[in-house]
């Protein structure tokens, strides 16, 4: 499979925290969301792709190139949307697109004339008097304008409203109708990689849960309920994370075969939610 991004046995240590020997891989064609809960490796995983901070070991391949070595080569071809704003706030829309159409070769005016007027952004007004969900579009009109291969975005729909949010999804989607593009997502709203993503990242305390299809994992986890007098202690162990209350028990399970033919119908199975999935095993039992 033709991947667009690799990364094998990646390391990054701070102080109180490690992203520890992760491992993973991007093909063309697919959108992949990045989640986990704040603090669990994902802006810093994406920080080590663009080479703003430093590895301590591992791997990192873009477009099957190093991305220290070919660093300038790769960024030409990736369109990076930011979860803030790091434009000048006092130059217009078009003025601060003069500056930044200087840095890429294949630039195309063209593009960035047509996103600009399907996102209604006015060229006269100043970066300062967008919106939050104006900026956004202007961010990603930016990076779809100079025939960008791979779209990074680190929490692109943070605090965003839901038709806005909508909108982007569209967006996101008819870019990928491109089989040779590719898109990471960072994002804490699962909700919206349930509609788009085919791929799934869950980084937690900087190691990997999992990287799958969003299909194995929604098909693979369910969400267990039942009586509390079946949680003997090796049944326990059968479940990621466990609720328990008055009226009995909610447990994570990744085996939901196994977990029918123990209980049949004692138990029911319901199809867990990313969300779901996150939580339990972010807490755990």
């Amino acid at each position: 499979m033709n991947n667009i991004l690799e990364i094998k046995n990646l390391s990054k240590t701070y102080k109180g925290f490690t992203l520890d020997n992760i491992s993973f891989s991007l093909p063309r064609g697919y959108i992949m969301g990045l989640i986990g809960p704040n603090g669990a490796g994902k802006s810093t995983t994406i920080k080590l792709i663009m080479n703003l901070v430093r590895k301590d070991s591992g791997i990192i391949k873009v477009f099957d190139l190093d991305n220290l070595k070919y660093e300038k080569q790769i960024k030409q071809r990736i369109g990076f949307v930011y979860d803030a704003n790091y434009f000048y706030e006092d130059l217009t829309v078009t003025a601060m697109k003069n500056i930044i159409c200087r840095f890429y070769k294949d630039w195309d005016d063209e593009t960035f004339s047509r996103y600009i007027n399907e996102f209604n952004l006015p060229g006269s007004k100043k970066i300062k008097q967008l919106s939050k969900g104006m900026k956004m579009k202007y961010s990603l009109a930016i990076a779809l304008s100079h025939n960008a291969e791979f779209i990074i975005m680190d929490e692109p729909t943070s605090g965003l409203d839901p038709v806005f949010r909508s909108e982007m999804l569209d967006i996101l989607y008819s870019i990928i109708q491109d089989e040779n593009k590719a898109i990471l997502f960072s994002t804490h709203i699962t909700t919206d990689l349930e509609k788009i993503a085919d791929y799934i990242t869950f980084l937690n305390s900087g190691k990997i849960v999992f990287s799958d299809t969003k299909d194995n994992i929604l098909g693979s986890y369910g969400i267990v309920k039942g009586d509390k007098n079946l949680l003997k202690p090796d049944i326990r162990k059968k479940f990621i994370g466990i609720r328990e209350n008055s009226f009995g028990f909610e447990g994570l399970t990744n085996n939901s075969s196994e977990i029918k033919k123990l209980f049949k119908d004692k138990v029911i199975i319901e199809k867990a939610t990313l969300d779901d999935i996150m939580v339990y095993t972010v807490k755990g039992d």
